[in-house]
């Protein structure tokens, strides 16, 4: 049996992304290894053992083109009002709050931020699928 452990992103500025992704989302540096032309930073939640991988290219000053294959990554939280009321007070940039209907059948409540170097990240309600 296999279990997700981390996912990876590619950045340009390390500072930038590791202070975006701690006050959006709490995350903190738990691992760093620095190599001549790369360095790999592991953000993590203490209360969890998924892992995102920030992967930053030494010597590289373009933006990443992320094409059309990047979906994204999703969290849970328990308030998603509370969290987007938080995003706009902190300035960090997220969409309108959404909820998705399959019929009549509430599927989930969610919003979208947008971290430092395009990427998204779904913010969801805890709740039914996302308990």
């Amino acid at each position: 049996m296999s279990k997700p452990v981390h996912s990876m992103v590619r950045i340009l500025d390390e500072a930038r992304s590791r202070d975006y992704y701690a006050r959006a989302f709490g995350l903190e540096v738990a691992d760093r290894f620095d190599f001549p032309d790369f360095t790999l930073i592991y953000l993590r939640d203490p209360a969890s053992p998924f892992e995102l991988e920030l992967t930053v290219n030494k010597g590289r000053s373009e933006p990443y083109n992320l094409g059309d294959g990047y979906g994204h990554i999703a969290v849970v939280v328990d308030d998603v009002e509370a969290e987007h009321a938080r995003f706009a007070k902190e300035g960090l940039p997220a969409t309108p709050v959404k909820e998705l209907k399959h019929g009549d059948t509430p599927l989930a409540k969610f919003f979208f931020a947008t971290d430092p170097d395009g990427y998204k990240i779904e913010v969801i309600q805890r709740g039914g699928r996302f308990a």
